[in-house]
């Protein structure tokens, strides 16, 4: 039977604070990562582990790490990406709310290893429970030696500062996140170079997600080869899914890489809601293209999604029955895009515009013939045509709605109205 590891402290009493880490062996990783290894034998554990990024592109860590200069001549940084901004996600909410310091031990050995000695957590604004914890559990950290100068009497000295957004989804992606720390407007960078040679300040940069930050003490305390024995081997470990929408037992599992999805919904969440049917899963928050229910038997890692048509993302599980209109579901996800689209790339930001006055007039009974063509074209103009992802999520969504619900959208236009309503 799989026991919990990220989440093992979310139900503890008073599991935020430092007294309970403690107890439960807080901070033996950081302890073993100081007295133990070299900052590249820490790298060298997480490339053996083949711990991949959770925050949606599923890059290896170990590698990123390793693009960092040795000497730079400037100052390194370590950001932590705690925007969560994806619809349907709340998986490093919990974390920070419930067990911040397994965050922050995992970015005290992440910044050793990359010879960092400041780092941020640039969380979403609305998270106001979690920046407070996250301040209270700094605070502790430092109080004990575990933050500040000569950490636990090595040479190593780190500081993690907090900095909160202001709401914008474009901050989600990386270089976006970075002009918003430099107090610019949050657009993304034209890459490369990247933030690994230049980030932060023109600094070497590396940013992780939370959840990817996390499992990082249990790899050093355990071994990559405990890591690698959870779940498949090329995306192996545990891992956060957040279960939304209608199903009858909505909310955070945590299971190993590579579960069915299938299994995710209909058993750990108990399937669909009463006298309904699955009709189709987001599986990755709202940028991952829906996989209709005769396609549920895929894998829940990086390259299974892949192969399926879709992705991982940031294992945001949206569930639809039968009693939900897709066209309906496309158009607000399309909204979305367009309300949070930065406006850098012209395909993105007149391309979502047009797409958001077709699906509205289908939505209505409105369309024509012709319609779904046109919106095919834009798909077209915007996917692979944008700085960042924010463009392509789009396309890819709505695509994968035309391509397995056609005949809704084809419904819509000949009946004048929505079958479902």
């Amino acid at each position: 039977m799989f026991e919990p590891v990220l989440l093992r402290n979310v139900d503890v009493p008073n599991g935020h604070l430092l007294s309970t880490y403690e107890a439960g062996g807080g901070y033996q990783a950081l302890t073993k990562a100081l007295r133990e290894h070299t900052p590249d034998e820490i790298i060298d554990l997480v490339k053996k582990s083949n711990l991949r990024g959770r925050g949606g592109a599923g890059f290896p860590t170990g590698a990123k790490w390793s693009f960092v200069p040795k000497r730079a001549g400037k100052p390194k940084y370590l950001c932590c990406n705690a925007d969560e901004g994806e619809p349907g996600t709340f998986k490093d909410r919990i974390i920070m709310e419930r067990d911040p310091h397994q965050l922050i031990e995992g970015m005290a050995i992440s910044a050793y290893a990359i010879g960092a000695e400041t780092a941020y957590v640039y969380i979403r604004g609305e998270y106001t429970l979690a920046i407070c914890r996250l301040e209270r559990a700094i605070a502790e950290a430092h109080a004990k030696g575990y933050l500040g100068t000569r950490i636990l009497g090595s040479n190593f000295s780190f500081v993690v500062h907090i900095h909160c957004g202001a709401g914008a989804y474009i901050c989600g992606e990386e270089t976006a996140m970075l002009d918003s720390l430099e107090g610019k407007r949050a657009q993304p960078r034209l890459k490369p170079p990247f933030p690994a040679v230049e980030g932060l300040y023109a600094s070497p940069t590396v940013i992780n997600n939370v959840e990817t930050l996390a499992c990082v003490p249990h790899i050093v305390e355990r071994g990559p080869d405990w890591f690698r024995g959870i779940g498949p081997d090329k995306s192996p470990g545990p891992k956060l899914y957040c279960l939304s929408g209608q199903v009858r037992k909505p909310g955070l599992y945590e299971l190993p890489m590579g579960i069915p999805l299938r299994e995710l919904v209909e058993d750990c969440a108990g399937g669909p809601l009463p006298g309904r049917k699955l009709k189709a899963v987001i599986p990755g928050g709202v940028s991952a293209p829906l996989i209709p229910e005769r396609g549920l038997d895929v894998r829940m890692d990086f390259d299974s999604l892949a192969a399926a048509g879709s992705m991982l993302g940031s294992a945001g599980v949206i569930v639809i029955d039968d009693s939900t209109c897709v066209v309906k579901v496309a158009t607000r996800i399309i909204e979305f895009f367009h309300h949070e689209s930065c406006g850098k790339c012209t395909p993105c930001r007149e391309g979502l515009n047009w797409v958001v006055k077709v699906l509205r007039r289908v939505e209505a009974g409105q369309g024509a013939p012709g319609d779904l063509e046109q919106l095919e074209a834009l798909c077209k103009g915007i996917f692979g045509n944008t700085f960042c992802a924010l463009g392509d999520g789009a396309a890819m969504g709505l695509r994968a709605a035309l391509a397995h619900f056609e005949h809704e959208f084809v419904a819509h236009i000949e009946e004048r109205r929505c079958p479902f309503h």
